[in-house]
């Protein structure tokens, strides 16, 4: 290509970029309403289009976390529900995924915003994440982030998550046990995310690296019905809800 053609395929390109919506990836928080950020709350009260996930009952987490933005609204403003079925096959998923992009995509082509809403922050362990990968080559995207679980459930602890020269580290539930073996033994502090369905699994990781004292279990955090707890001895030896997670940390920690 040359250098002319290549400054008109440029030109053309940036008179593209100014007549096609953007994709916004917001982040609403853990769960409480009021810790949603300002500038979180002022994209979803003036997008054009806000699209999410929702269950087969067209309920979504990330749209009831955010209530108070929709409160406000003073415009029709269409929405696009990516229906998500609660399953661990991940080609249902994916099919999931390439539906809402597609659906998405037309709406941005028309010059449309397109804010979508992500428990949490939309790059830590987020949805959008797997919209972006699928949207981002061909169109303007831009992330606000969000308060995660693991900061939420440090807060409602009242307990640091580390101190002085104490290593971190966060794993998920969906790891092998081998690997939640290996981070409870070599991280001072270590964070399990997405405990559901590995709950038992979990149990058994911090009985036998001998840390079943230092964890706290935590679930649904700041919302109604979030469960805090301290002494994980007593907690059910069975499934729990996808939204729950560990935060194990040294009992006796450093003073310098």
């Amino acid at each position: 290509m040359t250098m002319k053609e290549k400054g008109v395929t440029d030109i053309a390109n940036q008179q593209r970029k100014q007549t096609i919506g953007r994709f916004i990836g917001v982040g609403v928080g853990p769960g409480d309403p009021e810790l949603i950020t300002l500038k979180a709350l002022r994209l979803i009260q003036n997008a054009q289009v806000v699209s999410f996930l929702a269950n087969d009952q067209g309920t979504s987490q990330a749209k009831s976390i955010a209530r108070e933005a929709f409160s406000a609204v003073q415009h029709t403003q269409q929405e696009i529900a990516i229906n998500m079925p609660m399953s661990t096959d991940r080609e249902l998923a994916n099919q999931a995924y390439d539906d809402g992009a597609k659906r998405i995509t037309q709406a941005l082509e028309k010059g449309l915003d397109v804010a979508f809403l992500c428990e949490g922050d939309p790059l830590f362990f987020g949805s959008f994440a797997y919209l972006l990968e699928r949207i981002a080559s061909e169109f303007e995207c831009q992330v606000i982030p969000g308060v995660s679980s693991i900061n939420a459930a440090a807060s409602a602890l009242r307990h640091p998550l580390t101190v002085l020269k104490e290593s971190f580290a966060v794993v998920s539930g969906r790891h092998s046990a081998k690997q939640i073996d290996t981070a409870l033994a070599e991280h001072d502090t270590v964070v399990i995310m997405k405990a559901g369905r590995a709950r038992p699994k979990i149990l058994t990781a911090l009985r036998k690296t001998q840390r079943l004292e230092e964890a706290k279990y935590l679930e649904y955090i700041g919302r109604d019905n979030e469960r805090i707890v301290e002494d994980v001895s007593q907690l059910e030896d069975k499934a729990g809800p996808y939204f729950s997670l560990f935060v194990v940390t040294k009992t006796e920690r450093g003073t310098r």
